[in-house]
């Protein structure tokens, strides 16, 4: 368990939440405490906090301002903010809210500190009863990999660092691993994937395992993993090179995800794929107008090289798409379009089945990770039609950005029962209770939910 929670109540210090609406009613259940709130200007409003002290000024008790019906960030503030020390909530609370209280807790106790030693500890939490501790447990594990994976620095996280990162969570749940790199993606037909990260010093790879009884559903999950994006010889802007390090933010999530879902036993046979390359510039680096044959035998037409996340991801889908799993679920930084749709913090998806987009739906929006379905709209396939090939990987238009890419990947799975497409941040733009600026493990948790859901 994480440090932040303990079952050590001896010297806890009490936290009272209370609303805005309900701190009136509070005041005169304890009129003695009115004044000394008054003074400090306590309002009850949310991620706010007040120490009662008694008459030899120690804190006896902490009034949390909550949000009314907020859950699971109802405390996440609390850990950076209040002093170190060890805390209790006092209040009554169900299951469901008392593990989505200590998750809140504990994701709002990250840091990422491999590079800078951190200001103080988190305060800590003895665990709510009722709470779900291996729930919490393994949720915040999925959470913080996927975290740290993005918010590490590409010369600490190129194509390897990621592969054998995964590996080293696959083998650990016992999964079977495969691994290729450099000129193997040739010899074993993923063009598309080599073509893109060949230009790296530092070789292109596939990482692919699976998990689970091969008789159990077939869940299969692909994650999208540029290490770094220049833009290939379109080049990014400055603005756009400095977001680029978590350009393999579908990648971290998917390992999150699968780490959390492999902890808690659910019984699917899960495959991961995550292609892993930098998108670099080099004598031999892929060209505007190049065509490249894909392992699905369609052949693309590079109309930039700055839409090399499909390409990566295209081989991928293919080979997860030939089990004709029940679900496929690939997740990609994949394009601007989708943030300029909905902004930072609501993940945009595409999925070819009513049913498992309206329960995807309704997760995200049950555990605070919310998701919005976008549609394949396939009156606008032709704009990705090839005029020298089967494909181009953009449209000349500039609208409709993201649906495009999910109409190319499209173009890449057939046989899957359902498939879902996540274009997501993997960023925090700003700091939110719980949820610090930088790597963000976007739409991890409303996808964990789905499928422990479905899957049980």
């Amino acid at each position: 368990m994480f440090s932040c929670l303990t079952r050590d109540a001896s010297s806890a210090v009490p936290i009272t939440p209370v609303t805005k609406a309900a701190l009136p009613q509070w005041l005169e259940a304890h009129p003695d405490k009115r004044e000394w709130l008054n003074v400090i200007g306590f309002k009850a409003e949310p991620n706010s906090f007040a120490f009662l002290p008694s008459s030899k000024g120690e804190p006896t008790r902490v009034l949390a301002g909550v949000a009314e019906g907020e859950s699971i960030w109802a405390f996440a503030a609390l850990p950076a903010s209040l002093p170190e020390g060890v805390y209790s909530i006092d209040a009554e609370l169900d299951d469901a809210h008392a593990t989505a209280a200590a998750l809140g807790w504990s994701l709002g106790s990250y840091a990422f500190t491999e590079y800078k030693a951190p200001k103080r500890a988190p305060a800590a939490l003895v665990w709510p009863q009722h709470a779900d501790q291996a729930e919490v447990d393994r949720i915040t594990k999925g959470v913080f990999l996927a975290r740290d994976l993005i918010n590490t620095p590409t010369e600490d996280m190129g194509p390897d660092h990621l592969i054998d990162a995964g590996a080293a969570i696959a083998k650990d749940a016992g999964a079977r691993v495969r691994i290729l790199r450099g000129d193997e993606l040739l010899e074993q037909n993923y063009p598309t994937i080599h073509a893109v990260g060949r230009a790296s010093t530092r070789a292109p790879g596939l990482l692919d395992f699976t998990w689970g009884d091969d008789t159990a559903p077939k869940v299969t999950l692909v994650g999208k993993g540029v290490c770094f994006d220049t833009g290939g010889l379109n080049i990014k802007p400055r603005e756009g090179m400095l977001q680029m390090k978590k350009d393999m933010g579908g990648a971290a999530v998917v390992l999150g995800l699968a780490q959390a879902l492999m902890a808690a036993g659910t019984p699917v046979r899960l495959r991961v794929l995550i292609p892993a390359v930098e998108n670099s510039i080099a004598g031999n680096a892929f060209r505007p107008l190049d065509i490249i044959r894909t392992r699905a035998g369609k052949t693309v037409e590079i109309g930039n090289t700055d839409a090399e996340g499909r390409l990566i991801l295209c081989d991928a889908l293919s080979e997860a798409d030939s089990e004709k799993p029940e679900l496929l679920i690939d997740c990609a930084t994949l394009t601007g379009a989708a943030r300029i749709a909905l902004g930072p913090e609501v993940q945009a998806f595409f999925c070819d089945d009513d049913n498992v987009a309206s329960k995807l739906h309704q997760a995200g929006a049950t555990v605070g990770d919310p998701m919005w379905r976008l549609p394949i709209w396939r009156p606008y396939r032709k704009l990705i039609d090839g005029k020298c090939a089967d494909l181009n990987n953009v449209a000349a238009t500039p609208f409709a950005g993201s649906v495009i890419a999910a109409l190319y990947l499209g173009e890449f799975v057939s046989a899957a029962t359902a498939w879902v497409h996540v274009d997501l941040m993997a960023a925090n733009v700003n700091s939110r209770p719980g949820r610090p600026e930088g790597g963000e493990a976007t739409g991890l948790r409303a996808l964990y939910r789905y499928i422990r859901d479905r899957f049980g």
